[in-house]
């Protein structure tokens, strides 16, 4: 099936390409999601027509998530949890449970990418896709407690400082 991209998809194409793509992809994500058109004439006639105003639309999202970026970059979010002896924890960290950490409305559970499940204790990293063209990379401190979660952070710091050094 031919559709006609409204804005840019990781792996697929940036806003304006005219992609082939399965039917089930294309009826289930991107024409639901409102991220294409199908590739008809008067689509194309109408794409065409509107691609400046899409254009001004796509840059000014982007700015908005620009600017939402350098508010969270480096942001680490400190979660408490249970945990046994050896560090495993009862359950896993969610996209949800980094959202509610955040506080900030404009970052949902489905735009948080976690490179690897978070099933024990210590810090780890995760991505925030705030646009497809911005994304950046928060980290993730899991502690038992939050003397425990303050020494993870401290030794974090220490860690980064050194490599800044070398």
């Amino acid at each position: 099936m031919e559709l006609i991209l409204l804005q840019r998809v990781e792996n697929l194409g940036k806003m304006g390409d005219i992609v082939k793509v399965r039917p089930g992809y294309a009826r289930n994500f991107l024409l639901p999601k409102k991220v294409a058109l199908r590739a008809t004439k008067a689509n194309i006639a109408h794409f065409e027509h509107e691609k400046e105003a899409l254009e001004k639309l796509n840059s000014n999202h982007i700015k908005e998530a620009e600017e939402l970026a350098k508010v969270l970059k480096g942001a680490m979010v400190t979660l408490i949890r249970q945990a046994s002896e050896g560090g495993q924890l009862y359950g896993s960290v969610t996209p949800k449970d980094i959202t509610e950490s955040l506080k900030n409305d404009k970052v949902t559970r489905h735009s948080i990418k976690i490179m690897h499940p978070i099933k024990t204790i210590g810090v780890h990293a995760a991505k925030v896709q705030l646009h497809p063209e911005v994304a950046v990379d928060i980290i993730i401190n899991v502690a038992m407690s939050e003397d425990e979660a303050k020494a993870q952070a401290k030794a974090l710091e220490q860690m980064t400082a050194h490599t800044e050094i070398d």
